[in-house]
């Protein structure tokens, strides 16, 4: 059953991360957490807020990790340990954080909606063709294989 206090809190707290007001959700965060310890949301949801309005990135990381070790299989606990680490500057952490939950997750569109954004990309080998043409598509990906094949990619 689902303590109802806690859930409250809880959504008090996604309201307030979601007007950016990651300081004030704080308290409601911490509070949803100690009356559901067990609630892997709201504990990879505290280290996001506490990455968010204190810069705690160590305890916020090992929040969400702790979440991932409860539930692996929810994209959202991904996306909260990604996000840590992109606020912290870890961009690499988030990309590697993405594509393991696509192994236990991979069905979830918003873990390739967001490594899309992290993942920088390289132009168009024929820049006048969409990325999508057939020949730029094509051509990428013998870039790519050749890049690997040369140890620069």
């Amino acid at each position: 059953m689902v303590d109802t206090e806690a859930f409250r809190e809880f959504k008090q707290a996604l309201d307030r991360v979601r007007d950016s007001d990651a300081e004030h959700a704080l308290p409601h965060i911490h509070r949803a957490v100690e009356l559901e310890p067990q609630n892997p949301f709201y504990i990879s949801y505290l280290g996001v807020v506490l990455a968010r309005a204190e810069q705690k990135w160590a305890e916020a990381e090992e929040n969400c990790r702790t979440a991932l070790k409860m539930k692996r299989d929810q994209p959202q606990l991904y996306l909260n340990l990604a996000e840590v680490y992109v606020v912290a500057g870890r961009r690499d952490d988030a990309v590697e954080t993405l594509m393991r939950g696509l192994k236990y997750a991979n069905r979830d569109v918003r873990l390739k909606v967001m490594l899309g954004k992290l993942v920088r990309r390289r132009s168009p080998v024929i820049p006048f063709l969409e990325r999508q043409h057939f020949l730029n598509r094509q051509l990428g990906l013998l870039r790519h294989r050749t890049m690997n094949a040369l140890g620069q990619a």
